[in-house]
């Protein structure tokens, strides 16, 4: 007799199968469908993540001897073969996971809306860059990035309360980062951290004019003429200089017309560190320390490519790999969800380890989770019997 939810089960218990539905009623992703539906797929793909499976072949063998739980697990399909997981991957609309997952983004963001940022700031941070998954040419001519090699970018506006992407857009290799800029709706008031790869004085002020703040890096050659400096206090702060300009360069002056702020700073290394702004009301020390969380970014794009499945892919046309990215997105938010939702102490990657071990399980996942309890009382301690 079944007893008891499997650990499985209790992860998927979050997703809203309302919106799923409607999702793929918009893209049309069951019609003619039989057996295997598009909830099958996004399960079957989530286990593959959850679990760490490698291909194709790894998800069906693992899949096929738990048959009599494929039931509890939420699966409608007496069976699950490869060829059909394939078939649905290059078929249907990668669109459907992509809708889904900027739905559950929506519901993780408020959770983690009280989640501390590491500087006293309150405002929205957010911090947006892209990443690299080579590919090879051959195999995905779909995708160029250079003569011989192919590759994809994921440009990732995240949000820096809780780490949880915002903003996700994938595309081929070739597709200068800086142009993705132009997709974003700028939110007022919120702060956007930019390496030295969007340095696009036009879109700087586009972001000026939408009445939100810019935090970015200066190039080298930077033509810059300063109007006047503020006071600073170069002894007891790595800050250098704090000054108000403007471009002086034709084509950068036109394209961002009004002052801009300009502050100096050094590393632990003692490296300069030039950084430009449109806020003027922030101190150089925070500046500095704000541009500073930018690299949280560059932590997330390392986590999901260390815990999810997205640099090996089960298929090799455009739909298949971009469904693969989608649904381990999902399944990245459906796990910050999990956190805060059961108040867990663990972080996403401790969870992630203990949650691809016990699958199968039916403990709850709050009892899986937190540390057993530790009988400090020594007269609960057993002594070892002397034998005679």
């Amino acid at each position: 007799m079944h007893q008891g939810k499997l650990v499985f089960s209790q992860i998927m218990m979050l997703l809203p199968l309302t919106t799923f539905r409607r999702c793929v009623a918009a893209h049309r992703g069951d019609h003619k469908v039989k057996d295997f539906t598009c909830l099958d797929q996004f399960l079957a793909m989530a286990f593959a993540q959850l679990t760490y499976r490698e291909s194709l072949r790894d998800i069906e063998v693992n899949l096929r001897a738990q048959a009599k739980r494929l039931y509890h697990m939420g699966f409608r399909c007496a069976t699950l073969s490869r060829n059909t997981l394939a078939n649905a991957n290059a078929t249907r609309p990668w669109q459907i996971y992509a809708d889904y997952a900027q739905h559950l983004i929506g519901i993780a963001r408020p959770l983690y809306i009280d989640e501390p940022l590491g500087i006293d700031l309150d405002a929205t941070v957010y911090a947006f860059d892209a990443t690299t998954i080579d590919l090879c040419l051959s195999m995905y001519p779909w995708a160029p990035f250079r003569r011989a090699k192919g590759a994809i970018k994921l440009h990732t506006l995240l949000d820096l309360r809780g780490a949880i992407p915002s903003f996700i857009s994938i595309t081929d290799g070739k597709t200068h980062e800086v142009n993705v800029l132009d997709d974003l709706v700028i939110e007022p008031g919120a702060f956007y951290l930019l390496d030295r790869g969007y340095l696009d004085y036009q879109r700087l002020y586009a972001i000026h004019q939408s009445q939100a703040f810019f935090v970015t890096r200066a190039k080298s050659n930077t033509k810059f003429q300063r109007r006047y400096s503020q006071p600073v206090d170069r002894a007891n702060t790595q800050i250098i200089c704090d000054q108000t300009g403007v471009l002086t360069v034709y084509y950068t002056a036109k394209d961002y017309p009004q002052v801009i702020r300009r502050v100096v700073a050094k590393d632990e290394n003692g490296k300069r560190l030039t950084f430009l702004t449109n806020n003027f009301a922030l101190s150089p020390e925070m500046i500095a320390a704000l541009y500073r969380q930018r690299w949280q970014v560059e932590l997330f794009f390392k986590w999901i490519k260390q815990h999810l499945r997205i640099k090996t892919f089960l298929g090799t046309s455009e739909n298949a790999v971009k469904t693969q990215i989608w649904i381990a997105v999902c399944t990245y938010v459906l796990i910050a969800i999990l956190k805060k939702r059961l108040k867990l102490p663990n972080s996403l990657h401790e969870i992630l380890q203990i949650l691809s071990l016990t699958m199968f399980e039916t403990t709850p996942i709050n009892q899986l989770l937190n540390p057993p309890h530790v009988n400090s009382n020594i007269d609960f301690e057993q002594n070892q019997l002397d034998l005679l």
